[in-house]
């Protein structure tokens, strides 16, 4: 499908000189003469590559179709992870390059949404947080200000936060899947 360039947000997915790329930064440039341009940051899905694309504003830049299925996670084998399609019950091995840093958050049953091109899986999008339990707290330091209170803590699947000092060893929290960082405390 094709789109205007100054439309393209990081996270789409274009086809370019005969390759998927993913968009991970875009720009409006304006120079001091001339038209002003779009600057893409582009990673290749397949090779790992990263390259920067110029394109005019009005120009137009061809976006891939991406086939979004509800999956649940069953299990992982060393680096590769197996999920179970929800409707027809087939199971995919993705390998954890394509789920990236998150993959420390996948949980049993855990339902996400795998983006596809041609049936090969290109991403892993997982709930946007998850609850956890603190297995280790450093203990409150007294005098501490409650400004810059924050204290390590290791969680159950052993992954180190920085979490508020009421927060201690047991003590089940909400964490974002997007880059690990303390939420809340579960309600529970």
């Amino acid at each position: 499908m094709k789109v205007n360039a100054n439309t393209i947000r990081s996270g789409h997915v274009l086809e370019h000189n005969g390759k998927l790329w993913v968009v991970a930064k875009t720009a409006i440039v304006q120079p001091g003469k001339g038209g002003a341009f779009i600057q893409i940051e582009m990673k290749d899905v397949r090779a790992g590559t990263k390259t920067i694309e110029r394109f005019r504003t009005q120009e137009t830049v061809e976006r891939a179709r991406l086939d979004e299925q509800e999956m649940q996670f069953l299990f992982s084998e060393g680096d590769n992870f197996t999920f179970m399609d929800n409707e027809s019950f087939e199971q995919t091995t993705i390998p954890r390059e394509v789920i990236g840093e998150p993959a420390v958050f996948l949980q049993d049953g855990m339902q996400v949404t795998v983006q596809t091109h041609e049936g090969s899986p290109l991403s892993v999008e997982l709930p946007a947080s998850v609850v956890l339990e603190v297995v280790e707290a450093d203990p409150v330091v007294k005098g501490q200000t409650a400004a810059s209170s924050y204290k390590p803590a290791m969680l159950s699947n052993g992954v180190r936060v920085m979490v508020p000092p009421h927060i201690a060893t047991g003590d089940r929290i909400v964490v974002a899947t997007a880059d690990a960082t303390y939420m809340e405390r579960a309600k529970d």
